[in-house]
């Protein structure tokens, strides 16, 4: 049982005096209390021991014995909470699972991005058009995507939708994943309307018979796992508004630690990584698996000081890097990251984010990332663990289950005149479902060739 944080009286949250990047400017504070207030007395969105059993998986990943698939939008959004919107991207997710499982014959640690991920730290804290300036768009959770004033006031209220959001979420995720839809045996209804029309969907139909086959021979060979009639499938997020994660920080009754219980796994940003700042100090004393997200200006002596700051104690599965440095440098930039790391004696999991450092704008004024860029990033990623003896942990991508035109390229392939026709993220563009199972497909490749 996880219980409210304020019930104990060894909980003393450090990191409310520090400097804490990227919080929005609420216009009314006692408005902002108020709800925080109420949200504590909220029931917990995960529970502790399923932290706990992520943290054992992804000691297995920071071990060298499984792979993290870590998948979801760049920012979700409050009208995305439908059961045909879920489930189109567990489905895609499913269906990268399997193929990685089955292609690249390793145990896959499946994270959502997911069920609090409302919240995007911004480059500029405000936004110009037609010479009329307003605060930026920070995520469902703060305000409002509408270029007009009131939109972009935020709106401490929504937090506590951030919260029924991510509750609702999770509770169609939970049946999805034990009530039968994820049963293996499904391989091939995932797959049902995707099939025809695409290369990778063909090609993932072919290793579908491949392990429906595989399943048959077990079943008359006469074993019939249970583990295939379910699959465990774990929440993250960016731990960015701190105001909301210290209102889910409660007491966990069976060891006293302190959990995050808006997720299974949370991450701090790029943006917010200061060692000195809120973020940093506010991960260090919770117990769940943490990720620190490291661009290419990431020094040694910085990665060093995260683990000493985030897992003093050398626990494989707390601690993930998950390096986002772009494919021109990704091959320059890692292999010292990694090196010295590795030399510490610290055994962190090693992921890749091939999204987030391959970003430009189109001619047509979409934001987008082209899918060789994201692939190579991922090779080089590769490249570099294979050269150092170390194990590549995983991935961390930005997709949907949807039939979006937001990244070009792949093997049914966009081209930059085609972006406008479904454009429709509110941050940064993701994969849609056919690029995503053209990646895994390649990725599993790349992992045998370990």
């Amino acid at each position: 049982m996880t219980v409210n944080a304020e019930n104990s009286a060894t909980y003393v949250p450090t990191w409310q005096d520090l400097p804490a990047a990227q919080q929005p400017e609420y216009p009314d504070p006692a408005a902002l209390r108020e709800v925080v207030a109420e949200l504590e007395t909220y029931p917990p969105l995960v529970f502790a021991g399923e932290c706990d059993q992520l943290r054992t998986r992804m000691g297995a990943v920071a071990k060298g014995e499984a792979f993290l698939l870590q998948g979801g939008d760049c920012a979700e959004a409050f009208d995305g909470v439908s059961a045909e919107h879920i489930r189109g991207k567990l489905k895609t997710l499913l269906q990268m699972g399997a193929i990685l499982t089955y292609a690249a014959s390793v145990p896959v640690v499946k994270v959502g991005r997911i069920a609090g991920q409302y919240s995007k730290p911004r480059s500029k804290p405000t936004e110009t058009r037609g010479g009329v300036t307003l605060p930026t768009y920070r995520g469902d959770s703060v305000n409002g995507f509408a270029f007009d004033e009131k939109s972009r006031i935020p709106d401490p209220e929504r937090l506590k939708r951030m919260y029924n959001a991510s509750a609702a979420t999770l509770n169609l995720v939970r049946a999805f994943t034990t009530g039968g839809y994820a049963d293996l045996r499904q391989v091939h209804a995932w797959n049902q309307d995707f099939v025809k029309s695409s290369p990778s969907g063909q090609r993932y139909e072919h290793l579908a018979r491949e392990i429906d086959n595989a399943l048959n021979f077990m079943k008359a060979a006469g074993t019939d796992p249970a583990e295939f009639r379910t699959v465990e499938f774990f929440s993250s997020h960016e731990a960015l508004l701190l105001d909301y994660e210290t209102a889910l920080t409660r007491v966990d009754s069976r060891t006293g630690d302190l959990y995050d219980v808006s997720g299974h796994m949370v991450w701090i940003g790029e943006r917010t990584r200061q060692l000195d700042g809120a973020h940093i100090e506010f991960a260090s004393k919770i117990s769940n698996p943490i990720g620190v997200k490291l661009g290419p200006t990431t020094k040694v002596d910085e990665a060093l000081s995260y683990i000493e700051r985030l897992d003093p104690h050398r626990e494989p599965g707390r601690l993930t890097f998950i390096v986002r440095m772009g494919a021109d440098k990704v091959r320059d930039k890692l292999p010292e990251l990694v090196e010295k790391v590795t030399a510490s004696g610290a055994q962190v999991a090693w992921i890749c984010d091939p999204m987030h450092g391959n970003t430009f704008e189109a001619a047509s004024g979409h934001k987008t990332r082209r899918f060789d860029d994201v692939l190579d990033e991922v090779k080089g990623f590769f490249e570099v663990h294979k050269a150092l003896g170390t194990h590549p942990g995983g991935i961390h991508m930005e997709l949907t289950g949807d039939d979006v035109t937001e990244c070009v390229g792949g093997g049914d392939e966009i081209f930059v005149d085609d972006l406008h026709q479904r454009y429709e993220t509110a941050c940064d563009p993701r994969l849609n479902r056919s690029q995503s199972l053209d990646l895994a497909f390649l990725v599993a490749e790349m992992y045998r060739a370990q």
